[in-house]
């Protein structure tokens, strides 16, 4: 079987590898190619699996649905010539008698849907949770609007999820799979592959000589991935860190950064110099800090630390006990392990009010969700004082975000399903 992964964003590109490397490990391994719509698909050329088309970066990132004055430098970029170029190349492989795997939105799930082949649809980007809760009442009138048809999923996004050749749908939780079921949706509740791949490296009896314990308090910190938009949402971040450090004196506190490879650390470390953070000594050896990561900075002010690493990102998610986030997929994965987290929203054009909000929605008790950095504090204060908050945050993440082991699972429903069905 020929199996072609259609995905529109580095977040999407990500899920689509994972499922691609369980693929691989099945005894009826699909022969794999990609086409990523959006970016130019490192995730596909890291692990080695081949596109059939042309990629390019376009000069919205991806967030044309954000803020649609985007569009037109995309378009003035080579957009439309890009999506015809790219069209032609999943309609030939169509008709070589390849299958489609569509991840995203209904971009791909349209291009699958136009292709003529068979195909089957991860749905990243919409969660019934957008609009109500698990007794599946509508949060306001303002979510009952948005959904005038009955799902978060427009109608004609469910048409496309209804026709023969779709075989599956894996939606990203439990709600949105029963809802989508009410319309003859093939819809199969296997859980979130984001939330694969997130075990620590470290061991569990790890200490440090740099003031880290395991009764100290480790905060998280997600400035997100994309650029500049990181720099402005570090220094926001970092704005909140000091508001912590002022209000827990009484307490030893480490802050572990989770950043991203696009992000430059120079200009993250000349941020935290203007705020009184000094660098460390590398005579510590890393291993002796709660991340593996021998490339990590590590940064002090008084008795607490502070570390940047761009290697340890499920360290940094495991051992903390909050984040300070300003990201994404970074953001849902934290929440998924039972952890909250204090938002605070930017400038964009990724992580706005509208964005930080929305996800609030989507990830209901997990989040707190404040106006500026001053209040990072407050909430964590209220959070430590609060201990059924945070048992019911250990309850909500796991089950809005699901179990590990999807990626898994969806390989070996998809095949079956396209086998079956060939």
């Amino acid at each position: 079987m020929k199996l072609l992964c259609l995905s529109n964003g580095h977040g999407e590109d990500a899920i689509a590898v994972r499922i691609c490397q369980e693929l691989q490990q099945l005894p009826t391994s699909p022969k794999i190619a990609a086409l990523p719509i959006v970016g130019e698909g490192q995730a596909y050329i890291d692990r080695g699996i081949p596109m059939i088309a042309p990629t390019q970066k376009m000069p919205s990132g991806g967030f044309v649905y954000m803020d649609w004055r985007q569009l037109w430098r995309d378009v003035q970029g080579g957009l439309l010539e890009l999506l015809w170029q790219q069209f032609q190349a999943v309609q030939a492989f169509a008709a070589q008698g390849g299958a489609i795997i569509a991840v995203g939105d209904i971009v791909p799930l349209f291009f699958a849907w136009l292709s003529g082949a068979p195909y089957v649809f991860v749905g990243t980007a919409k969660s019934e949770y957008y609009l109500r809760d698990e007794i599946k009442s509508f949060r306001s009138f303002k979510r009952r609007w948005e959904g005038w048809s009955g799902s978060v999923y427009l109608p004609w996004e469910r048409w496309l999820m209804s026709q023969p050749r779709c075989k599956a749908v894996f939606p990203r939780d439990s709600l949105t799979a029963e809802v989508l079921r009410q319309w003859s949706i093939p819809a199969f509740d296997l859980g979130n592959p984001m939330m694969d791949d997130l075990e620590s490296l470290t061991p569990e009896s790890v200490s440090s000589p740099l003031g880290w314990r395991r009764d100290s308090l480790t905060v998280c910190l997600l400035p997100g991935s994309r650029t500049p938009e990181a720099y402005e949402n570090w220094r926001q971040i970092i704005a909140a860190v000091g508001g912590i450090l002022d209000g827990f004196r009484d307490r030893t506190v480490l802050f572990l950064s989770a950043i991203a490879p696009s992000v430059s650390l120079d200009l993250l470390q000349e941020t935290l110099e203007t705020q009184g953070w000094r660098s460390r000594s590398t005579q510590f050896s890393p291993v002796k800090l709660p991340i593996q990561d021998a490339t990590a900075l590590v940064f002090s002010q008084g008795k607490n630390q502070l570390i940047l690493t761009q290697k340890a990102f499920n360290d940094c998610l495991q051992a903390a006990d909050f984040a300070i986030a300003m990201a994404g997929t970074a953001t849902e994965q934290f929440v998924g392990l039972g952890k909250p987290a204090i938002t605070i929203p930017g400038k964009g054009p990724q992580f706005t009010y509208a964005f930080a909000e929305a996800q609030s929605r989507l990830l209901g008790p997990s989040i707190l969700l404040v106006e500026k950095p001053s209040q990072v504090a407050q909430s964590l204060k209220y959070l430590l004082k609060n201990p059924d908050r945070l048992q019911l945050i250990a309850a909500n993440g796991p089950r809005r975000m699901g179990k590990p082991g999807a990626s898994h699972r969806i390989a070996e429903c998809l095949v079956e399903k396209l086998e079956n069905n060939s």
